[in-house]
């Protein structure tokens, strides 16, 4: 049979593998300023950096960090996906940012306030959530 192997995994913390892997993979560029994409849902907490003309430079999730279930939506774990892709920027020598966040999440605010935190420049905060004009049809009368 063997020995019984035991996984123990911390409560709402980041896998450090994870977190070094994805920092030994940023290129070595030298972009002065961007564009920062926060994509905040109910359930995960997405960042992209982009240079002006929009190709993609860094980016990360609160799923790409080891995080699972109803955890990847906390303002937690925004915070520390904001903290690694500053980092990131910072290692590219981004010195200041447009900031565009899209969706109603927990992590909005959290994720920006981390990513300031690494001491790069923030321009512009704009908010551009989609909002239905119309939505979907209504459902019809009941009828009793």
């Amino acid at each position: 049979m063997g020995k019984k192997r035991i996984i123990r995994k911390s409560g709402g913390s980041v896998d450090q593998g994870l977190k070094s892997r994805s920092l030994a993979r940023v290129a070595k560029k030298n972009i002065v300023n961007g564009v920062l994409y926060i994509h905040a849902t109910y359930n995960n907490t997405k960042l992209l950096l982009a240079d002006k003309s929009g190709n993609a430079i860094a980016w990360s999730s609160s799923g790409a960090l080891g995080f699972a279930g109803a955890k990847k939506g906390t303002p937690f774990a925004a915070a520390k996906v904001g903290e690694l892709v500053g980092e990131k920027a910072a290692i590219i020598g981004v010195k200041d940012v447009e900031v565009i966040i899209r969706g109603v999440g927990s992590g909005r605010e959290s994720a920006l306030r981390a990513f300031a935190g690494k001491g790069i420049d923030v321009l512009r905060i704009s908010d551009d959530t989609p909002i239905p004009h119309n939505g979907p049809r209504a459902p019809k009368p009941r009828r009793i």
